[in-house]
């Protein structure tokens, strides 16, 4: 019995009932009608066709996959990222190579020369290494660290949002707040929140103190911060402003351990919008970062032809959510 024949490009392209330059271009990554593309995407499907991307690589000198460099998706917000990176890729007929470095700075320089061994058409990437070198030859997209004019880096309005966060505890009637933090040392746009936060205390003629650690400190430290300004029974602060959303979640839990009622006694507002189970409620109130255009912007970037006349920071707006740890 005659084997059945691996199906061709005409094959499909007969299946489809289009021209065989369409199915090309869909192949290939091409603008090509909606209507059309989907006519050939279920003719590939119901034919199982497949094509060769080594040899469109080496035709054409791209992969149409890019890699995206990010710590880890434990993290709720990374995994929130990671999703809508990978959507927006999608939508553009590429692929993601997803390297997780697990904070470690060896690792994020082995992954940029891994990916561009792979040839891969541009690196989306969230970074902590002082001393990561940026290959020149491939785009380069970073989230939330500057590294240079010319290297291209997406984040939410990390100051703006420090601001927001002291005002709108100002507003639901805080009197003396404090900002909690644990993160990286190096100068990055999320340190901009601590920032903002001063900068909007000083502009209100608010008291506020600082509690900032830097990334592998115990968290104990926060708990015994909190201890030392108890007195009476009552914490010496009705507003905190927390770095994230998780950390915030784990200083409520300190709180709570101390006899302080959120947001009874004092309210809190997180950084990042983390919701539970991804989609449902808000963990704590929090300052909203814009997920999904951020995504965008990134892919938009590391895919335009203008890559070197991008601005150096393009900086998203974001905005306040409740989530039940203040007083509304």
């Amino acid at each position: 019995m005659k084997d059945k024949q691996t199906p061709t490009m005409a094959d499909v392209a007969k299946e489809a009932g289009v021209a065989l330059g369409t199915v090309s271009k869909v192949v290939n990554g091409q603008p090509v009608g909606p209507e059309f593309r989907k006519k050939v995407e279920d003719a590939i499907a119901r034919l199982g066709y497949q094509y060769n991307t080594s040899g469109r690589a080496l035709r054409t000198d791209r992969t149409n996959v890019i890699a995206l460099i990010i710590p880890n998706t434990v993290n709720p917000f990374f995994a929130l990222l990671v999703h809508h990176i990978n959507l927006a890729l999608e939508k553009r007929n590429f692929r993601m190579m997803l390297c997780f470095t697990e904070y470690d700075q060896n690792r994020e320089a082995e992954f940029i020369q891994m990916v561009r061994q792979n040839r891969v058409d541009g690196i989306i990437a969230l970074t902590y290494n002082p001393d990561l070198t940026i290959p020149a030859d491939i785009p380069f997209v970073t989230i939330d660290r500057f590294f240079s004019v010319s290297v291209p880096c997406v984040a939410a309005d990390n100051f703006g949002g420090g601001v927001l966060a002291a005002k709108k505890l100002h507003e639901l009637g805080c009197k003396r707040l404090a900002f909690l933090r644990i993160g990286s040392t190096l100068t990055n746009e999320p340190s901009k929140r601590k920032d903002g936060f001063v900068s909007a205390c000083v502009e209100l003629g608010i008291p506020f103190e600082m509690m900032v650690l830097d990334d592998g400190t115990p968290l104990s430290r926060f708990q015994d911060f909190l201890a030392a300004h108890i007195h009476e029974g009552r914490l010496d602060f009705d507003g905190l402003f927390v770095g994230t959303d998780m950390l915030a979640y784990t200083v409520i839990g300190m709180l709570k351990s101390l006899h302080i009622s959120v947001p009874q006694d004092v309210q809190v507002i997180g950084f990042d919008g983390i919701r539970m189970f991804g989609e449902g409620e808000y963990i704590v109130s929090t300052i909203v970062q814009p997920v999904q255009e951020i995504a965008e912007a990134c892919v938009s970037t590391v895919l335009s032809k203008h890559l070197s006349t991008m601005p150096s920071l393009i900086c998203l707006p974001v905005q306040y959510a409740y989530g039940g740890t203040t007083r509304e």
